[in-house]
């Protein structure tokens, strides 16, 4: 079934089976899980009885189920706009290629990157503004990043980029903090370019690039004493993965990787000196080379390339994007066939996307994901349509952003290993990481913080109609903020939250819509239809 504009109508089915959360219900089960804290849906739903039947609002549109599944998958957040820009393209399908072909307009990731006067700056720039006291330290260049990945999440149009450039970030990562200061923007803007491309250039861009010599020393190696970070965690963790290769590989790989310099707290700069090449015969997980010149680049490219295009390596990244976009535990059956289309397109990562959306395993994966701390921050100012402004002042609600994701536990590229943040459920599925979503959720759905420099929706223009009915208007809520039509469960927790009865009328003069509002909207900030995706 669809509308006139394209997209699909769910049946009431499709939104009923899966259980729904009181706020109260959520607080009681969080000791377990954030992921998992669900009450019975049959339990639940029996006991709400015809009390708390749910009353469709279907003046709201809301997409099919399907569409919505994949939706939440890849972006960071439902939205109407989201909705409309799908019906717009056709349907998923060709949203999602349009998506994969940058075909979206990327003003959003322009106008915020002007925000902060760090983002576009120079090396040089930076550098001269530490020096000069302008900056503090580096600190700043840092905070400033993971502000502005953060902001250009909450609107942009190229949902399928940011996230992909954000999955790319983790598996290449490297802490927004610390010696990589001058570099760790452009390593992230670089990465985002090349984020649905090729591995074959994604992987010479992230483990060549200054911010990565940095970070795992290999501008400090040398002929003499090549360091082996880089060399190890470029077969560990960028590509063939524990189990698949050896200490000589170890090696090789390190001495391979020589002669890389940075010209650390003075000028900064990045350079090639063959001085400190090591010379030599390698061999490195059946990629063998002379490595002869002085000049190690060519052979060094060489070996990147053979180690994108190795079976492990494709397996790898099947796993990684199976992972992220399937569920914690993805069916073996689908990640050999992922590996099978990477081999098969030279790396490419559009057809591997293209065949993870196609599977069932994919289909059949609904709410099977926990929402990280970032995402779950991002989805929250999409799902009230809170909108950031250039920030005015250091009480802006851009700037303030990354203190809200570190109350969820955890700041954009924060995580210390190079290992990357964790992409499963148990990683965030604790006691304080739920408390503090309750927490962040309550305060934006009122609008108290952060509240400089942010535009949230008017209180009344929650309101659809002049008068409703209580439990139409929770209808009309779940599809505005959610995509989906309302539960009983979730009619008799915002009856709880409020006081009201499902034939209570609502008006714009209704205590509801004067004092008790945010608290309405909690509901579904708290609700697993919002906390997982």
């Amino acid at each position: 079934m669809t509308h006139g504009d394209g997209t699909a109508v769910s049946s009431p089915a499709d939104e009923v089976g899966t259980p729904g959360l009181t706020r109260r219900g959520l607080a009681a089960a969080a000791v377990g899980s954030v992921g998992t804290a669900v009450v019975g849906a049959t339990a639940g739903e029996a006991a709400a009885g015809r009390r708390y039947r749910p009353r469709r609002y279907r003046a709201t549109k809301i997409p099919g189920s399907a569409t919505r599944h994949a939706l939440t998958r890849f972006s960071y957040g439902w939205t109407p706009q989201l909705q409309r820009q799908v019906a717009k393209a056709g349907g998923f399908n060709r949203w999602f290629d349009r998506q994969l072909s940058g075909s979206y307009s990327d003003g959003w990731y322009r106008t915020t990157a002007d925000w902060w006067p760090t983002t576009n700056a120079s090396r040089d720039r930076l550098v001269g503004m530490v020096d000069s006291g302008a900056l503090s330290s580096f600190w700043q260049v840092d905070i400033n990043y993971q502000r502005w990945v953060l902001a250009r999440r909450t609107r942009s149009h190229r949902q399928v980029q940011e996230l992909m450039a954000e999955f790319w970030e983790h598996h290449f990562h490297i802490p927004a903090q610390g010696l990589v200061g001058p570099y760790r923007v452009s390593y992230g803007k670089k990465l985002r370019s090349l984020a649905l491309g090729r591995f074959d250039a994604l992987l010479p861009a992230a483990v060549l690039h200054p911010a990565m010599a940095l970070y795992l020393s290999n501008a400090n190696s040398s002929r003499s004493a090549p360091n082996e970070d880089l060399g190890r965690e470029l077969l560990e963790l960028h590509t063939v993965g524990r189990g698949n290769y050896t200490e000589r590989d170890v090696r090789d790989s390190a001495r391979l990787l020589t002669g890389y310099r940075v010209d650390k707290w003075r000028t900064w700069r990045y350079t090639y000196d063959t001085a400190h090449h090591w010379t030599g015969r390698v061999s490195i997980v059946g990629f063998t080379h002379p490595n002869a010149a002085p000049d190690g680049r060519d052979a060094l490219r060489a070996y990147l390339r053979h180690l994108a295009h190795h079976p492990a390596t494709a397996r790898r990244i099947a796993h990684k994007l199976a992972v992220r976009f399937i569920s914690d535990d993805p069916p073996a059956s689908v990640v050999d066939m992922l590996t099978r289309v990477y081999l098969a397109n030279d790396t490419r990562i559009a057809p591997v996307l293209r065949a993870l959306v196609r599977s069932p395993a994919f289909r059949s994966a609904r709410m099977r994901k926990v929402r990280t701390p970032d995402e779950d921050l991002v989805a929250t100012y999409r799902a009230l349509n809170a909108r950031l402004q250039r920030p005015r002042g250091n009480s802006a609600a851009a700037d303030g952003i990354v203190w809200q994701a570190r109350t969820l536990g955890n700041m954009p590229y924060e995580w210390g290993s190079p290992d990357g943040r964790p992409d499963t459920a148990d990683a965030w599925s604790s006691t304080a990481r739920f408390l503090g979503s309750l927490d962040v959720h309550y305060m934006m759905c009122g609008g108290w913080w952060p509240n400089e420099h942010i535009a949230y929706r008017r209180r009344r223009a929650w309101l659809p109609r002049k008068s409703l009915r209580f439990a139409k208007f929770v209808d009309h809520l779940s599809r505005r903020m959610l995509g989906r039509s309302s539960t009983s469960t979730m009619l008799q927790a915002a009856c709880e939250a409020t006081g009201c009865q499902p034939w209570t009328v609502i008006t714009p003069d209704h205590r509801v819509m004067k004092w008790e509002l945010p608290r309405l909207l909690t509901v579904f900030l708290d609700s697993p239809y919002h906390m997982k995706r």
